[in-house]
């Protein structure tokens, strides 16, 4: 093996003493090897978007994630740390790089499941309060707004506006969900449901549980 090993476990090539520095993404740790899994499920073709964040996190908790979105840019090859990127950087067969294989895993596996984002629309419309209190019945109705919007991630705009449109409907979607919301809950509610809708503008989700809580009690 090419460099040296110091006494913290890491690497120096070609006089750059980077591996020395953990807040640098070719930092390697002395128990970082290739054979390690970054998550305890292997990956079978199916559950692609659970798999997906246990990744995410574990390339986020090893700095790492600039391999897979292209922010850790490679080095030349006459660069000093060019070999501690290739020690540091994941190395799949037929595949040029992480991002390149990233974008591959991406490309066939993260399609929105038509029959899910049914599924998951239809239990937003069918569920109501009933004999829930508010607090299980605005967190069942948040994690399943949460799904939909997994489901959803690729379609949503990251350019950045200044005319205030995304703004709009951001704020757009937020007032549907708080209509949504209160159309599902019990009758009981009746007089603090027309203060929230005669707000102008709406108050956030937020808000307008806390209104709800303190009515309830």
């Amino acid at each position: 093996m090419e460099g040296t090993e110091n006494t913290a476990g890491s690497s120096t090539f070609g006089g750059n003493n980077v591996g020395n520095d953990t807040s640098n993404a070719l930092y390697v740790h002395r128990s970082d090897n290739p054979g390690m899994a970054l998550v305890l499920v292997q990956f079978d073709g199916t559950g692609y978007r659970s798999w997906r964040r246990g990744v995410l996190r574990a390339l986020s908790v090893k700095n790492k994630l600039g391999f897979i979105d292209g922010s850790c840019e490679k080095p030349h090859a006459d660069s000093p740390t060019s070999r501690q990127w290739q020690r540091s950087t994941i190395c799949v067969e037929y595949v040029n790089d992480s991002v390149d294989l990233w974008k591959k895993l991406e490309d066939r596996y993260d399609q929105t499941n038509g029959a899910k984002l049914y599924q998951i629309q239809k239990e937003i419309n069918e569920l109501t309060q009933g004999t829930l209190d508010i607090t299980i019945y605005y967190t069942r109705m948040k994690k399943l707004w949460e799904e939909l919007n997994t489901l959803n991630v690729r379609n949503q705009c990251t350019c950045i506006c200044n005319c205030g449109v995304r703004n709009g409907m951001h704020k757009a979607e937020q007032d549907r969900r708080l209509i949504q919301f209160l159309m599902g809950m019990n009758e009981v509610y009746t007089v603090v449901r027309g203060i929230i809708l005669m707000m102008n503008p709406l108050p956030s989700m937020a808000q307008a549980f806390s209104l709800l809580i303190q009515e309830e009690k």
